[in-house]
């Protein structure tokens, strides 16, 4: 045998040598769920060691994860049922939304973060639904307005990074104008480029109360706006259409349920590829070690691995933290 593939693979001094993929902290993105009030560290019970944070309570909390090498976070707001509506009205309204408060707070504080930010209706929404809803249906070319008011206000909050997470059409380009013509033209966006009608949201939704509203004149699903599982020639259609109209990154959601369509992307794409290994995905493989199924000190870090394997730049996941201290603690 003139070919032995072992020989590469005889000790790790060789195999560190030839490694193709390399994942380090600055690759991660922290998802971070944030609430108003005081003295608030509440566990999300369906997604183990993930907390909804009062900004007193996440600010030390920032500080430590900043000692473990993680920059990159993206907050999204858990807000009281008593300022949703139907138009997300609050949303953009910096008296009333302690979301943009809070950004502003963050950034102030640590201004070497990057600060990445959730745009989409359906935390501020009574329908819990991405975009208006009316007759029931969702309705895109009037969302876009509610939305380019949203990133507006994010950005002037201290957003460096705007994450559009509705799937309307065509909702990249009227951001990007709102942002230029606001004076933000080095915010960056991070398009939801590919974002799946998937099963594997419940945890987020659990954390943000944020699932449609049952009732007979509310879609019941997502399924008008976000694509169909089934689809993979259609995201490099949305691929396609978000970079023409100015997205900085492309995000594929789910990551782990669909690697190969971030492979896709980074094949058809030169710019940055995300991928948010979401709230269901992260909960399967807690809940597998916890029952002694899988060890999570292996298991998590070659999840991790299979996302930025297949071609993400960056990774959102709520691992992000347990990572980094594996790589403090040289377990990696």
């Amino acid at each position: 045998m003139n070919r032995r593939p072992r020989r590469n693979r005889k000790n790790e001094a060789i195999r560190s040598q030839i490694r193709e993929t390399h994942l380090g902290v600055d690759n991660l993105i922290y998802p971070i769920f944030l609430v108003d009030g005081k003295g608030v560290k509440n566990e999300v019970h369906s997604l183990p060691n993930n907390f909804r944070w009062s900004l007193d309570m996440l600010l030390p909390e920032l500080e430590e994860c900043m000692k473990l090498g993680i920059y990159h976070y993206d907050f999204f707001p858990a807000m009281p049922d008593e300022v949703k509506d139907k138009m997300a009205t609050v949303s953009a309204d910096p008296e009333k939304n302690f979301y943009l408060e809070a950004l502003q707070t963050i950034k102030e504080t640590f201004p070497e973060i990057v600060v990445m930010t959730d745009v989409a209706m359906d935390p501020y929404s009574i329908d819990g639904h991405d975009g208006i809803v009316r007759d029931g249906k969702i309705i895109n070319d009037e969302t876009l307005e509610v939305l380019g008011e949203m990133a507006v206000a994010q950005a002037r909050a201290g957003a460096d990074i705007i994450g559009p997470s509705d799937m309307m059409d065509g909702r990249v380009e009227y951001i990007r104008e709102a942002l230029d013509t606001a004076g933000y033209s080095d915010v960056s966006i991070m398009s939801y480029t590919a974002k799946y009608a998937s099963a594997f949201y419940g945890p987020f939704r659990d954390a943000l109360d944020s699932a449609p509203r049952e009732a007979a004149d509310i879609p019941k699903d997502k399924k008008t706006y976000q694509m169909d599982p089934a689809n993979k020639r259609e995201a490099i259609l949305e691929a396609e259409l978000d970079y023409l109209e100015g997205a900085d990154y492309l995000m594929v959601k789910p990551a782990l349920h669909y690697l190969d369509v971030i492979q896709t992307l980074r094949e058809h794409a030169n710019i940055p590829i995300a991928a948010y290994h979401v709230s269901g995905e992260c909960a399967m493989l807690t809940a597998a070690c916890r029952n002694g199924w899988l060890t999570y000190e292996k298991a998590m870090p070659e999840t991790l691995l299979s996302i930025r394997r297949a071609g993400a730049d960056s990774i959102l996941t709520y691992f992000a933290k347990d990572y980094a201290q594996m790589v403090r603690e040289g377990k990696l």
